[in-house]
């Protein structure tokens, strides 16, 4: 939901995976120019790898990630879909598969696809820069990818260039808050949320929603993981969906029966959006207790049904995780360092810890 924020960000998850399939081929030529060792086949692979890594993302991508299908990611997604093209194409995709899900044996080419310094952030980053207009998110992607190394079997980054890294860490950490994470962007994305948890709630009490095929596939029954992994039926379903079937049925429930689904829908189709306060602690439970009560007699809701009008959460910022794939330099004596401790921008000391912070949302009419 970016866009509402930043109206030109339009762009697709299609131009991403083009972009990162891009840098790819970028990244393997700077490995093989330095004498590590990458066959045609192998080529071949990553390249398939990264071009598909996002495939199994559903309508508004992560927004909506957990709500539509229930405890299954979209990187499962993704492999099972990537499944089903192996076995059309004879087994063509299962060396990409393999490093893919991080069992092939050379651990660097799984790297590329998915790590703390991997194809998919240089892209996204640059491109979101570039259509949000926040120029903090721009980033020497091609300065990186030239410093690429293999040692020990790992990808490593050659020492001098510790200072686009540095760049690198803090541009994704800026971009978190500045895009990803700003105030209205939450609002939006958590509004969606609500609607589609509301009008699923509907549909189990046996309420009739309009929903287009594939969307009503979901909206009317509970599909899980091993549902996904049990009936191909279900994928095929969701490969079918995208932002379009949300949206329409969106614009058709703003006269549903339901006077909170209803009241949520032309909310979010006016850009009403919830008020967001973000803070370090925890919102003080009079203070949100006092909401609730507004809530109550504006709308005539009970306790429940007030809490799609007043409710908490948290969010994270995370852009650099030690020990969790790290980002590791080579040293001009051949030994491997974190870029943490390699550094000497004390910002990266924090940049490593995880920014968890409190959200709380309400209707603006409160």
């Amino acid at each position: 939901m970016t866009h509402l924020v930043y109206p030109g960000a339009l762009h697709t998850r299609f131009h991403h995976a083009l972009g990162a399939m891009h840098l790819m081929g970028m990244a393997i030529e700077t490995l093989k120019s330095k004498g590590r060792e990458i066959t045609d086949e192998e080529e071949e692979a990553v390249t398939i790898a990264i071009l598909l890594h996002d495939i199994g993302h559903g309508p508004f991508s992560h927004a909506l990630e957990h709500t539509i299908v229930e405890g299954i990611s979209h990187e499962h997604i993704s492999s099972l879909l990537m499944n089903n093209l192996n076995r059309q194409f004879g087994g063509r995709l299962s060396l990409a598969l393999k490093i893919f899900n991080n069992s092939y044996q050379k651990t660097f080419l799984y790297q590329l696809v998915s790590g703390q310094l991997d194809l998919d952030r240089m892209d996204y980053l640059n491109r979101d820069s570039f259509f949000t207009g926040v120029s903090e998110g721009i980033i020497g992607f091609d300065r990186i990818i030239k410093m690429l190394d293999v040692s020990q079997g790992q990808i490593v980054i050659e020492e001098k260039g510790i200072y686009s890294i540095e760049k690198f860490l803090i541009a994704r950490r800026l971009m978190y808050w500045q895009v990803y994470l700003h105030k209205a962007v939450i609002a939006a994305e958590q509004l969606l949320v609500k609607i589609l948890e509301r009008a699923k709630q509907l549909t189990m009490n046996g309420m009739d929603l309009f929903a287009t095929p594939n969307f009503a596939h979901f909206l009317n029954n509970t599909i899980r993981k091993k549902d996904f992994e049990n009936d191909p039926k279900h994928l095929e379903c969701f490969s079918s969906l995208d932002d379009f079937d949300i949206y329409t049925s969106v614009k058709v429930w703003a006269s549903a029966d339901d006077k909170i689904l209803s009241q949520l829908c032309r909310n979010l189709i006016s850009r009403n959006l919830y008020h967001v306060e973000i803070s370090n602690e925890a919102p003080p439970p009079e203070r949100i207790n006092a909401l609730i009560e507004k809530a109550m007699t504006r709308y005539s809701v009970n306790v429940e049904e007030a809490s799609y009008f007043v409710f908490t959460n948290t969010i994270k910022n995370n852009a650099y995780r030690v020990d969790d794939g790290n980002i590791n330099l080579l040293m001009k004596d051949g030994s491997i360092m974190d870029i943490a401790a390699a550094s000497d921008n004390s910002n990266l000391e924090a940049l490593a810890k995880t920014v968890k912070k409190h959200i709380l949302c309400h209707v603006k009419d409160l």
